[in-house]
Parts: C-alpha cells; sequence; structure tokens
C-alpha cells in the first residue's frame, strides 16, 4: 500500500468518525486543525483506524504521535 493509499482511507475513517465530509488530512494535520477532535473522540479516531488497516498501535505510538503524518509512518511499517 502506498502512502497515498493509507492518506486516502484515513481522510474516510476521519470524515467518518468526526462526521464531517469536509475533511481532507496531511502530514501535518493535528486536533488543532479539526473542531470536534478532542480527547474522547482522540480515541474513537485510534480504534476506527486500528479497525480500518487491521493494527494495534502502541500506547507509547498513540501517545507520541504528533500529527497525522507520524500516524502515516506507523500504519505503512506494520502493513509492510
Amino acid at each position: 500500500m502506498t502512502r497515498e493509499e493509507v492518506f486516502e482511507k484515513l481522510n474516510e475513517v476521519f470524515r467518518d468518525v468526526f462526521d464531517d465530509e469536509s475533511i481532507t488530512v496531511n502530514d501535518a494535520t493535528t486536533a488543532d486543525d479539526i473542531e470536534d477532535w478532542d480527547s474522547l473522540e482522540h480515541i474513537n479516531l485510534v480504534v476506527a483506524v486500528e479497525r480500518c488497516f487491521g493494527i494495534k498501535f502502541t500506547m507509547g505510538e498513540v501517545t507520541g504521535m504528533k500529527n497525522v503524518g507520524q500516524m502515516a509512518d506507523i500504519i505503512l511499517e506494520r502493513i509492510k
């Protein structure tokens, strides 16, 4: 799977979790960029991403992610 394909799937997940079809994420997207992205929605988002890609993030990865680009990097590592 390419990085572009990962972002296509991430866009679908973000749009579903936040119920906003206008969301388009990129490497630099953070919680500050999406209005309803709070700590509770973060948990929902992580679970939805894990389900979508069939992976599990470690607690260190979840707390260490600074932006969506880092999330994509971890996903790409896991699905190789």
